[in-house]
């Protein structure tokens, strides 16, 4: 994941902005309070909002802490319990979830913010709308924001995953690029050595053979000889560049450039450069793929510059067996018939001349083919069995379209990055040998964390309203059925029976009165009973008290809504 520094002159500025809005609703709110204290309502509010605001950065749970005892604290109006501080604490809830990746320390933040409210409430005995407003108001400006902060935190983490991805593709992309151009270079390092290095052989052999002309000075023939040792210095020196750019074995390469030389014209060149060849086709000629006919063509020259090298004057014999899928090509060449060098197995594939040999066996290898080499009655033997068109090694991948083989196995090597958690092995597809690429895992792993927040935060709502909305209805019907208008209580005379003042009074007394209202004296044997003077339920109301005794009234009055 990558994190992005915020400059301290940025996030300074934002704390001041965010703080200033928060202090304007604290205003506010002071103002419409009416008899409200400076200390205690404005400039305490305003000191912890300052201390909460830069503290959400590093200690989130802390800042929501802190405006929480606000709002607690607030609950101590005898008038009220909703003020500007609930505006505060869901702003901080919301940055909670914002800025803390994990859930389960801000749950129990929360939740011990939760559990402070209704202590407060219990230690002040506060009435039922108190209890009402520390069950729904406060555990919705808690949970919810903090819900809204988690879902925003997974859709900028999404975002900043995808533009991570796009950054990592592009630098692979470039990678593998480059890693192409090295591979065509290499390759055509390869076709260098393989041209270049039978075409000196041919003119090494072509020297030596002029040294036995009797018309040549002694000068003329140390010319030679001297030219025909820089030539085979020259070839040994191709072989070094060509070992250095190829790639290690066991990587595939590419196919390289195309070749317009036949087998035919090859043999034909060496012949008339005075090489001992003699070629024998079996079979008809069938229709071969470009690659196909390239390989075999590299086969032949590769062995035929061997063969000059070692053997200079051994007879060489070529032979081209087409099948009805496969072609062989067989490469002999026999012993010289001087005490020169023998073109025996380890002579090619000593030091630096292993390359030709190695590089034509991955060539072949590619093709879908086989090359084996050897030792042969005396002499040296290369046979290559290669199909008619080209195919993929046993157990190495066919290139995908638009990539070399190389490529394919750089990526796949790369696939499985470092970005995995440790220990992860690579995910295959079920079915299938393919590897999930690890930027499509990652980004699948981002995807679903921001559909499981996205769930929470449109679950919990729902959960919540299930268990908070058929308790608010509840206390609304009684709050609004215990309502005795004033009117009808003028009405109300004492010293009436019950039964007659019966359709005067609501359908039921109030069940929620203050403890002062309680406590008020009443006569010795009689029962009290309240009612709610108006409709507001977001207010407190004055209460009518109604006293009987024998079923008569006896008592009337008005006990006010706050202590006196």
């Amino acid at each position: 994941m990558l994190h992005t520094r915020i400059p301290p002159a940025r996030s300074m500025g934002g704390d001041v902005a965010l703080w200033g809005v928060l202090a304007a609703a604290t205003g506010y709110g002071f103002r419409e309070a009416g008899a409200a204290s400076l200390v205690w309502d404005l400039l305490l509010p305003l000191a912890v909002l300052a201390a909460a605001v830069p503290l959400s950065r590093r200690r989130s749970g802390a800042a929501v802490v802190l405006v929480n005892g606000l709002c607690a604290l607030g609950m101590a109006d005898s008038a009220t319990p909703a003020n500007a501080h609930v505006l505060s604490l869901a702003v901080l809830s919301c940055l909670l979830g914002a800025r803390v990746a994990a859930a389960r320390r801000p749950l129990l933040v929360l939740a011990g913010c939760l559990a402070a409210d209704l202590a407060m409430c219990a230690v002040l005995r506060a009435q039922s709308v108190w209890w009402f407003y520390a069950l729904t108001v406060l555990p919705a400006a808690l949970l919810l924001p903090w819900l809204a902060g988690r879902h925003w935190r997974g859709r900028r983490e999404l975002v900043r995953e995808g533009w991570r991805l796009a950054r990592s593709l592009e630098e692979r992309q470039h990678l593998v690029a480059e890693r192409a151009r090295l591979t065509e270079r290499a390759d055509i390092a390869a076709d260098m050595h393989d041209s270049l290095g039978h075409a000196l052989s041919l003119v090494a052999l072509r020297a030596g053979a002029l040294e036995l002309s009797p018309d040549l000075t002694d000068r003329d023939r140390t010319d030679l000889a001297d030219l025909r040792g820089t030539i085979a210095d020259a070839v040994e020196q191709l072989r070094e560049t060509v070992a250095v750019l190829h790639d290690r074995p066991g990587t595939e390469t590419g196919a390289g450039l195309p070749v317009n030389d036949t087998v035919e014209d090859l043999l034909g060149r060496a012949v008339a450069s005075g090489v001992p060849v003699r070629c024998e086709v079996r079979g008809a000629a069938p229709s071969l793929s470009p690659l196909v006919e390239r390989g075999m063509y590299r086969v032949v020259q590769e062995a035929l510059t061997n063969a000059v090298k070692h053997a200079p004057d051994g007879a060489i014999r070529v032979r081209i067996t087409h099948e009805a899928d496969l072609t062989r090509v067989s490469v002999v060449n026999a012993a010289p018939p001087t005490d020169g060098p023998v073109h025996a197995a380890e002579g090619p594939t000593v030091g630096v001349g292993r390359r030709g040999l190695t590089g034509l066996r991955e060539r072949v290898a590619v093709l879908g083919g086989s090359l084996r080499t050897g030792p042969y009655q005396g002499g040296f033997r290369v046979t290559a069995v290669l199909p008619h068109q080209a195919t993929s090694r046993p157990g190495t991948p066919a290139p995908r379209p638009g990539t070399t083989p190389g490529m394919q196995s750089w990526t796949r090597g790369r696939h499985t990055g470092s970005a995995l958690p440790s220990g992860t092995a690579p995910h295959r597809a079920p079915g299938t040998d393919a590897v999930t690429p690890e930027s499509a895992r990652r980004l699948a792993y981002v995807r679903s964390a921001v559909r499981r927040r996205s769930v929470a935060a449109f679950a919990a709502p729902v959960a919540a309203a299930a268990f908070f909305v058929p308790a608010a209805v509840y206390l609304a019907w009684q709050l609004t059925t215990s309502v005795l208008p004033p009117s009808r209580f003028d009405e109300l005379t004492t010293g009436r029976p019950r039964a007659e003042l019966a359709p005067l009074l609501p359908a039921r007394a109030y069940p929620y009165p203050p403890d002062h209202a309680r406590s008020a004296p009443r006569p010795p044997g009689a029962t009290c009973q309240f009612y709610r003077s108006g409709r507001d339920l977001l207010d407190q109301v004055d209460l009518y008290r109604l006293c009987w005794s024998d079923n008569m009234l006896v008592v009337k009055d008005t006990v006010p809504s706050s202590r006196p």
